[in-house]
Parts: structure tokens; sequence; C-alpha cells
């Protein structure tokens, strides 16, 4: 099938790309960006313009950021395109459900992934806890902003998220291994003074779960969600890769992350079925965090 990639910036060149040329199910035929481009790929500079020069192409894949993501996502819906989000699928909730809606009506796929959820030993985190109960967990995603997102303004600003755009990484993982559901009773937010969005963040939810996200970690980064259960410890660590069961590996690999060739394999797999994946759990844990959050002003952060 032939695919449209809409942002050309850090994650698509890193992760979008290959994965679309490493699989067999797609051929990326057209990008959109305001100055990135793919050698060998026709480039547009506008979403209008590429959707009406390729009528053959079946799906737009958007690595926007959040807040210019609604209005592409619309255009290619309009359009008759299917629509593949990267995360978080938006900038608010309501704009999602719009989007839902929208491909419903029209007999189009939506896909808002979640890549973590991909990571390699997730799936046998879920297995492990299926039958379990969990007494209490501890999240803790420490990454350095500056690695990540060099110069990158935009993830400051309202819309970008701040720490949660690593965070919403650990919630995604959480809400797809957890046996039941949990909600967040309170959060404590760090806003740089001089930026729009936080830079680390406490959160606390029922069943005695805690996180702590922070921006500013710098050398080795720390991607761990610890569980205590009725049947001893369980960890998932680098980030949903490595799965330790009473304190031993169990599963997983410390080697390259495959969650991008992941995520297009299961859009494929939706397109073919004529169905839609809108999983907005991860999403709402944040919004909830901003809407309960206590927030402290800390120092400037310049990139």
């Amino acid at each position: 099938m032939k695919l449209a990639l809409v942002g050309i910036g850090k994650i698509a060149l890193d992760q979008h790309v290959p994965a679309i040329a490493a699989s067999p199910d797609w051929e990326l035929a057209a990008t959109v960006s305001r100055h990135g481009t793919v050698e060998g790929v026709p480039a547009y500079t506008q979403i209008e313009e590429m959707l009406s020069a390729h009528p053959e192409i079946e799906v737009v894949s958007l690595c926007l950021p959040p807040v210019p993501r609604f209005l592409a996502a619309r255009a290619a819906l309009e359009a008759g395109r299917h629509v593949m989000l990267e995360k978080p699928p938006g900038a608010t909730l309501a704009e999602v459900h719009t989007l839902e809606a929208m491909a419903a009506a029209r007999d189009l796929t939506l896909f808002a992934t979640w890549h973590s959820r991909m990571a390699h030993a997730v799936a046998a985190a879920k297995a492990w806890l299926a039958d379990r109960k969990v007494q209490s967990g501890r999240i803790t995603w420490r990454e350095d902003v500056r690695k990540w997102h060099p110069g990158q303004d935009w993830v400051f600003e309202p819309g970008g998220m701040g720490v949660f755009d690593p965070g919403i990484n650990a919630l995604s993982i959480l809400t797809e291994i957890l046996p039941a559901p949990v909600h967040l009773t309170s959060a404590e937010l760090e806003f740089p003074a001089n930026r729009q969005a936080p830079i680390a963040a406490r959160l606390s939810f029922t069943g005695a779960i805690e996180a702590d996200f922070d921006w500013r970690q710098e050398g080795p980064q720390t991607w761990d969600i610890a569980l205590e259960t009725d049947a001893g410890p369980m960890a998932l660590r680098l980030g949903g890769n490595v799965l330790e069961i009473g304190g031993a590996k169990a599963e997983g690999a410390e080697s390259i992350m495959e969650e991008y060739p992941a995520l297009y394999a299961r859009m494929a797999e939706l397109v073919r079925q004529g169905a839609s994946d809108v999983d907005l759990a991860p999403m709402v844990h944040v919004a909830d965090a901003f809407l309960l959050g206590r927030r402290t002003a800390v120092e400037d952060f310049e990139f």
C-alpha cells in the first residue's frame, strides 16, 4: 500500500522512515514537511497539495507535533485516506474524539499509536499480570530533553505536553499491562519559570501506584515500571524491553527497539480489516494530571 509521511523531523527520520522501508506492506510514496525531505520521495509543503496530487495514496501517517496535527488529520480523512497518528494522538481529547467519529462515518481506519506498547517485554508482562493482584507500583521515567528533543521549543509550548511527552509512554505501558484500571488522585508539576509546560511531574494513582517523570536526567536514562503483586515483584526495564520477575530477567532484549515496525504492521492489519484502534487511556491520565496538578515554578530552562 502507498503511504504518505507528514512531518519529516527527528522521530520520522529516526524511526518511521526505516520502519516503512523495511516493511513488506508499505511504499513511501510522498512526504509533507516545511523543511524535511526523504531522498527519492516526492516532497510537498502542504498536505492538501499532496492529497490532490496522489489519489493513489491510501494511508497518511502523521508525525507532526500535537497542536497542528488535527488539521492535517482532518484533511486526510476528508480526502478519504486512512490515518495513523504518532503519540500523543492529539493536543486535546476532544479533537481525537472528533477524528474518531469522522473516520467511523467514512469507513476509514484511524490508528492512535502507542509505540512503547510494542516494546519487547510488554506483552509478556501483561500476560503474567493477568491473573494476579497488583498491590503497589513505582514508575521512574527520567531522561534528557536535550538529547531527545534538541532545540525543539514546541515541547514546552501549550499542547506540547512537556515531560508528559515521554511520560505518556510509561502511561501507555501501564494502561496496557494492568489487570484492573487505575485513576489519578493527585499530581505535582514543576514548570520552568520561562516555559508553558512541565519539566518534571510526580503522580499518584489509585492502587498505590506512584510515578516520577523528569526531563532533566543526564547520562544513563531511566525507564522503569516496578510493581509489587500477590505473587512477588515484577518490573519492566529499558522502556518495556526487559521483564524481571522476582528480581531475575525473564524475557526481553536490550537490542535496538523494534517498536515502529510493529506499529506499521498493526496499521496494515487494521486497514485490511476495515477497523480502527483509538485507545485514549494514557492521554486521559495526562489530562487529569493537568486538571489536578499542583504547579511549582522552578529554574528557567534553555536548550
